[in-house]
């Protein structure tokens, strides 16, 4: 081989092994670099670098990288079957463990697929379905996703988020649920309807009572009143009849005169030396004097 070929070829190689050591890391990616399968260093920073010809370049996501769990059915602690659809948001924090653990983004979604499955049955599993449904909603999913990073962490990645997107009853058991809880509705509102009518019937007798109570009270202050009056009327009649007894007796057969003459369908038969005509006989002879 002439000194030609032996230059082309070394200058082929080295342009080759030029080129193998020269790679860029995209803003979107992180890379590590390896020897022969052995992890040799991370490069989290986007740009042109380097590395040696036989080494190689593994390169991972680090954006933030969304899960969907496939629907889970979990059975609540009052036995009802529940359909759980979840997702979750994870991101690569450690590559080099992520590598170790997982190899890669697809192997590291797989293992979180399994820790986020199995946390959700855990902790579903231990409430009610009207727990799920309530406002403790949030503190559930605080819960799982803390658990869940307990474990994503020892293979590198870090759970932003869990959400349960739908959580729903099997179809087989909707309607009869539907229909319980529609009965136990209305039992509840014919009891609230039932001690309503018994606090309104509570209500009615204590104000009959009341008005009962305040109407005799007003008769017998009436009556008190009446009989003072009677006892100040006779009094003043008394005193009126000691201080002049002919006037007072006078007066009297005046107001007997009245009634018993006023104009009607009464007839009345009575002798002209009546007692009751005294006063009359007096103004008579006293006229004719």
């Amino acid at each position: 081989m002439n000194k030609s070929a032996v230059f082309l070829v070394v200058f082929l190689a080295l342009i080759l092994g030029g080129v193998s050591s020269v790679f860029t890391v995209h803003e979107t990616r992180q890379v590590l670099v390896t020897e022969f399968g052995k992890p040799k260093r991370v490069i989290p920073e986007a740009g042109l670098h380097f590395k040696l010809p036989w080494e190689s370049v593994v390169s991972l996501d680090r954006r933030i990288l969304s899960l969907d769990l496939p629907v889970q059915e979990v059975i609540a602690s009052d036995q009802k079957r529940l359909l759980v659809d979840a997702f979750a948001r994870f991101k690569i924090i450690d590559p080099l463990l992520t590598y170790q653990t997982s190899t890669n983004e697809i192997g590291a979604a797989g293992r979180l697929q399994t820790l986020l499955s199995s946390n959700l049955k855990n902790v579903l599993g231990g409430i009610e379905f009207t727990t799920l449904l309530s406002g403790q909603r949030a503190e559930l999913m605080a819960s799982i996703q803390e658990r869940v990073n307990l474990e994503a962490r020892t293979f590198g990645i870090d759970v932003i988020d869990v959400r349960i997107k739908r959580a729903d009853l099997p179809a087989a058991n909707s309607q009869a649920i539907f229909d319980r809880m529609n009965a136990e509705r209305r039992r509840d509102a014919q009891q609230a309807r039932s001690e309503g009518q018994e606090q309104a019937i509570r209500i009615r007798a204590e104000a009959d009572r009341n008005v009962t109570v305040t109407i005799a009270k007003a008769e017998q202050e009436a009556q008190t009143i009446r009989g003072e009056g009677d006892a100040l009327a006779v009094k003043i009649f008394a005193d009126a009849f000691g201080k002049d007894a002919d006037f007072f007796e006078f007066y009297r057969s005046m107001q007997a005169y009245e009634k018993a003459m006023s104009p009607g369908d009464t007839t009345m038969v009575m002798s002209p030396d009546s007692q009751f005509f005294k006063f009359l006989g007096v103004m008579d002879k006293k006229g004719n004097n």
